[in-house]
């Protein structure tokens, strides 16, 4: 008997106790919670991986944002000048970038991107500080915010339909992402600024700043920028025609995002709050009437250019009227 105990293990050798056994288990479970965490995190990869290939399976190619050529509106002048007549399916003149003052583009980046120069197509902070302000905001008939880039924007205007679904947002998020990557960010903002629908018929911001101040841009003043930056959001509902204080408060944010932002100062935002809004429309001395004439002119040039080149081409005619 004396033998059998003699050849049980001593030292670490020993019987393992019930305090080593529970450690044993306790690095059991985590090599299992380990592995289990390994594996879940390969299921995710292979099934976002799934799901980003089912939905850029049929994407449409960024490629064709290369060569962007929007309507624009033929003008038709009499022999002193003055501007007879207008024709387009979308009043827009076309500018690059180089020619747009930087004030517009910092109202438009300060009003809908202010991370513009620093995410790769969506922000994803703004994104969910939208999804917070929705549901903070879900029993007030409030229009659901969605936190969409300028980037995503172009996407939009371009590429996708204006349909409301997720599976729209996912395509608009890898598009943009793609965007981000193979155009520069001046790019992109020179598409944004000439494709964008501002209200009162006009698209894009050389139209706009005719249509609501009679100015070409580089005479907007910075409270001028700002509202023509308020627009994109709601044109209607922004329109100081129709809703003059929600134009003003609309345009007093922007005003405030600028110089948050840094791209103006203190003294010039305050002087800006400060001024009221005042349009203004062509005078009716700078315009020609001669409504019959015009006509004639119109279907001698859709005679001779086609009704495409008419209202989309960007004419520029000065008739022989004086």
């Amino acid at each position: 008997m004396s033998d059998a105990f003699s050849q049980l293990p001593e030292g670490d050798d020993a019987l393992p106790t019930p305090k080593k056994r529970r450690k044993s288990r306790f690095w059991r479970v985590v090599q299992w919670l380990i592995a289990a965490g390994f594996m879940a995190g390969i299921t995710a990869v292979i099934a976002v991986m799934a799901i980003f290939q089912h939905y850029t399976a049929d994407l449409p190619s960024t490629g064709q944002l290369s060569n962007y050529d929007p309507a624009v509106v033929t003008r038709l002048y009499a022999n002193d000048g003055k501007l007879m007549a207008e024709y387009a399916k979308e009043k827009r003149f076309f500018l690059p970038l180089s020619a747009i003052p930087l004030n517009v583009q910092h109202a438009f980046v300060s009003a809908e991107d202010q991370n513009f120069y620093t995410h790769q197509g969506v922000d994803f902070w703004a994104t969910a500080r939208a999804m917070r302000n929705n549901l903070l905001h879900i029993s007030e008939k409030h229009s659901i915010a969605g936190g969409s880039t300028i980037t995503q924007q172009v996407v939009k205007n371009f590429l996708l339909s204006n349909e409301k679904s997720l599976e729209r947002k996912i395509k608009e998020a890898i598009l943009a992402y793609r965007i981000s990557n193979a155009y520069s960010k001046d790019k992109i903002l020179e598409l944004y600024l000439n494709q964008i629908y501002l209200g009162q018929g006009t698209y894009g911001v050389a139209s706009a700043a005719n249509t609501y101040f009679n100015k070409s841009l580089d005479e907007l003043t910075t409270e001028e920028a700002a509202l023509l930056a308020a627009l994109p959001k709601a044109p209607a509902y922004f329109d100081p025609a129709k809703n003059y204080d929600r134009a003003l408060e609309r345009r007093n944010y922007v005003i405030k995002r600028m110089a948050d932002d840094g791209y103006i100062d203190a003294a010039e935002a305050k002087r800006a709050l400060a001024t009221r809004i005042i349009t203004k429309q062509r005078d009716k001395d700078d315009i020609a009437r001669a409504d019959f004439f015009a006509e004639e002119v119109r279907r001698a040039l859709a005679t001779m250019y086609g009704s495409d080149v008419l209202y989309n081409g960007g004419l520029f005619v000065k008739t022989t009227l004086n």
